[in-house]
């Protein structure tokens, strides 16, 4: 069994929601987890934004907007009228109560409950799409099967009962359909699982499941080994280790979140990027094997702020890094990168919303610099510091780029380098002309 999981550009139209029909077709007892159609979620937030502001006029015209999408786009995928009055008999019944919705008063959990409808409608119309092909598909609610705990973690042990459950409750089907993001919190209420998305949904249920693969179908062939929209003549990368992809994935490629593949990692089940564009093509294999002595791909992460703390206090005495954390961790503000030295202590991070109040405290412990519109370039792949040579080649290829801190050491799959913004085109550039 695999679990394959398709985004919201590949389900985005009447179209793309016939090809991911044509590819699952023949994938007997299959979990197939769906995102909602590309656009719905952002109307849906732009919904719940109107209800916050008590527009309820707005809010009200852009239901009815996203439901003449709806209703187009049921027009033209079902070949038959009698399908088309079942899709539009349940998606007429969501936006009713999307209306109803609308006119609460707001809330965070209002909102989650408006956002919830998107996976709802995608999977109910591929679910009646798949019926009209002849293929036996059965829903299984993510509402049902999927939960978090009063920390926002996963409950695997709630998730892999009531999923096994749910499909030896229906034994006869030939797939499986589930929503994505979706899911209820510990008080039953509808929340969702905001790490990662639809390719946690599908990480969750493949590692707990114990699937041969989970497949993660997005709108690129693979995790490329650079960014394509600045290199040209990027490659995908046929293999990573789980590590190397969560690198690449935090420091900026955007095919993948970096937390949402660690259950798979966890249960050593392997996941695979494909592109619902181009079936035949091979994708990124990721797993638990490295491949030594090799350099994999480099990503980019943008809007990074720099800070440097100076001070004489921190020669020779202990507790001052502990300092340094406390404040960070007292406004809940995540560091990406961080080097020191006997007088000072540089890190980034890329939240600036509490970077007023952190810069006033850091002052009481020393002199504080700042550096915005940074960018961390991040080199992956097997850089054990016993490796000879693989650092050397990434500082050689930036030997004409200004680099204000590199950090490495701290894992064996990755070495960063903060630059500025205007230089990070040409270092890439370099970094595949020299890497690759």
């Amino acid at each position: 069994m695999k679990v394959k999981k398709f985004g919201g550009t590949s389900v985005g139209s009447a179209e793309r929601i016939r090809n991911v029909g044509k590819l699952i077709s023949d994938c007997k007892k299959d979990i197939v987890v769906l995102s909602a159609m590309s656009g719905t979620t952002n109307s849906l937030l732009e919904i719940s934004d109107s209800v916050e502001k008590g527009d309820r006029e707005n809010a009200s015209q852009l239901i009815e907007a996203l439901h003449g999408k709806y209703r187009a786009t049921i027009e033209e995928l079902y070949a038959s009228d009698d399908y088309k009055a079942q899709a539009n008999e349940i998606i007429n019944g969501i936006f009713a109560e999307l209306k109803a919705l609308a006119e609460k008063d707001f809330s965070v959990g209002l909102e989650k409950e408006i956002v919830s409808k998107g996976e709802l409608m995608s999977t109910n119309m591929m679910n009646l799409h798949l019926h009209e092909l002849g293929i036996n598909s059965v829903l299984l609610p993510a509402l049902d099967i999927i939960k978090i705990d009063m920390h926002g973690e996963p409950d695997e042990a709630f998730i892999r009962t009531a999923t096994r459950k749910a499909l030896d409750a229906a034994p006869d089907a030939d797939l499986y359909i589930t929503q994505g993001f979706i899911c209820r919190n510990e008080k039953g209420e509808t929340d969702n699982l905001q790490r990662g998305g639809s390719d946690y949904t599908a990480s969750l249920i493949g590692a707990l499941l114990g699937a041969d693969e989970i497949e993660i179908w997005t709108d690129i062939d693979g995790m490329h080994n650079n960014d394509p929209r600045f290199v040209e003549g990027t490659t995908p990368v046929h293999n990573l280790h789980f590590e190397e992809a969560a690198e690449l994935a935090y420091f900026g490629a955007k095919i993948l979140h970096p937390t949402c593949i660690l259950p798979a990692r966890q249960h050593n089940v392997p996941v695979r990027l494909l592109n619902t564009m181009d079936p035949s093509a091979e994708g990124t294999l990721i797993e638990n094997k490295l491949d030594r002595n090799s350099i994999k791909a480099v990503a980019a992460k943008d809007n990074i702020t720099a800070i440097k703390i100076k001070s004489g206090r921190m020669l020779l005495a202990y507790g001052f890094l502990k300092k340094v954390f406390e404040i960070f961790e007292k406004y809940e503000t995540s560091i990406d990168m961080i080097t020191t030295s006997e007088v000072g202590v540089s890190l980034t991070i890329d939240n600036e919303k509490n970077l007023a109040r952190i810069e006033a405290e850091l002052s009481q412990l020393g002199t504080v610099t700042i550096d915005r519109d940074m960018v961390i370039i991040c080199v992956v792949g097997d850089l054990e510091w016993t490796n000879k040579g693989f650092e050397a080649a990434a500082l050689e290829a930036l030997r004409n780029v200004p680099v204000r801190m590199i950090s490495y050491g701290g894992s064996n799959y990755n070495i960063s380098f903060l630059i500025r913004k205007e230089d990070k085109t040409k270092a890439l550039r370099l970094l595949s002309y020299h890497l690759f």
